[in-house]
């Protein structure tokens, strides 16, 4: 049995997906050059995953964007070693990648409680420095999110992904029957039985021409780089942008669709990804269908009739194609479920290849035992 919850829904008003800090560590306490006194060292500044907290919340609770660990104590008679300064925290959300102005990857927050060291504090005074302390590491760093979701909803606009995530979460989306209606990511959670989330989300439509960013473009195919699987949704009826740009027809889409990932960044085609054939309460839903699954059993022999700029070079391998309405709910049972079955299947690849990583990384660390000049019948 599947249920959602009521209050399962996030929306993100002017949504932050990254965001430019400044940071500095303290500088060091002074030494105490007569009796050979050491000063603390500087506090650092650390980026820590906490539930429940957005980028946008940090935008807005620390409008200055500087974050400044404490200053270390000086060296005293009455402590000759100063303490440390205090470090100073950032709280960020679980799933962001933390670099340099310049693109260097510090590391990145994958789960709650994560922590990264992203300014270190200054070396207290002591008798190698003259007893002068050093200042703190300062640099400007970006939080960004790579992670919003498990699904993101790829489709061109009008193809009723918003409506599918209503149906499917009881969020509420704004929807309407025209292109470009959603503008930013909406999330959605999917909640089982069991008590298990599975978080959706609703990505601005894409058009064609996406990857040199025309429309949205880079700023939608960033965030698709950002979920763990996609959901292809697709219009059985086919889509058409603006009455003087062609008609495609559903199968036409899928390689678009493809195609448009493909030249933004061909590794996103490695995600696992399941193709929903929306709007199948429609009269003639039923014929476009059975020429749809014709076409993508032998996607290679279909696409040699169409047009190169139409054709991806790689096809995508759905995990599944579930045809659906989300307006009478059609589909959407078996689609909750094979949507909970993906994410599990590929938790347990992941967990499987993490295992082998960390069992060859102890088996190359074990010593080769030396084998004695004796046992060798070649040594004499």
């Amino acid at each position: 049995m599947v249920w959602t919850s009521r209050v399962c829904f996030r929306k993100y008003g002017n949504f932050v997906d990254n965001i430019r800090l400044y940071v500095r560590g303290g500088s060091g306490g002074m030494g105490l050059p007569r009796l050979g006194g050491q000063g603390g060292n500087g506090g650092d500044v650390w980026v820590m995953a906490k539930e429940g907290v957005t980028l946008k919340q940090i935008k807005d609770k620390h409008p200055s964007k500087r974050f400044t660990a404490g200053v270390g104590f000086n060296s005293s008679i009455h402590a000759l070693k100063g303490a440390k300064g205090e470090d100073t925290q950032i709280f960020a959300p679980a799933g962001i990648c933390v670099t340099t102005d310049n693109g260097k990857i510090l590391g990145e927050l994958n789960s709650e409680g994560d922590r990264l060291l992203v300014a270190r504090g200054g070396h207290g005074g002591s008798l190698q420095s003259g007893f002068l302390p050093s200042k703190g590491q300062t640099r400007p760093i970006r939080l960004d999110l790579k992670l919003i979701a498990d699904y993101g909803l790829v489709g061109f606009p009008n193809a009723g992904k918003s409506s599918l995530l209503t149906a499917l979460s009881h969020a509420k989306p704004k929807i309407a029957s025209y292109p470009f209606t959603t503008l930013r990511p909406e999330i959605g959670k999917i909640m089982y039985d069991d008590h298990r989330q599975v978080s959706v989300a609703d990505l601005p439509g894409l058009i064609e021409g996406a990857h040199v960013n025309k429309g949205m473009g880079h700023k939608f195919l960033k965030h698709v780089e950002r979920t763990k699987q996609l959901i292809f949704v697709v219009d059985i009826c086919g889509f058409q942008l603006a009455n003087n740009t062609p008609v495609r027809s559903a199968f036409e889409t899928v390689l678009l669709l493809t195609k448009e990932l493909e030249l933004y960044k061909e590794e996103l085609l490695s995600k696992p990804a399941i193709l929903v054939i929306n709007k199948m309460d429609l009269p003639e839903a039923h014929g476009r269908l059975r020429e749809l699954e014709s076409q993508l059993k032998n996607q290679q022999e279909s696409q040699d009739s169409l047009p190169d700029d139409v054709r991806p070079k790689t096809l995508v391998d759905f995990t599944n194609i579930v045809p659906v309405s989300a307006t009478t709910g059609l589909g959407l049972s078996v689609l909750k479920a094979l949507i909970r079955k993906s994410l599990e299947e590929q938790d347990v690849i992941q967990t499987e290849s993490q295992r082998s990583e960390k069992l060859l990384k102890l088996r190359r660390q074990i010593p080769t035992p030396a084998i004695p000049s004796w046992g060798n019948p070649h040594s004499v």
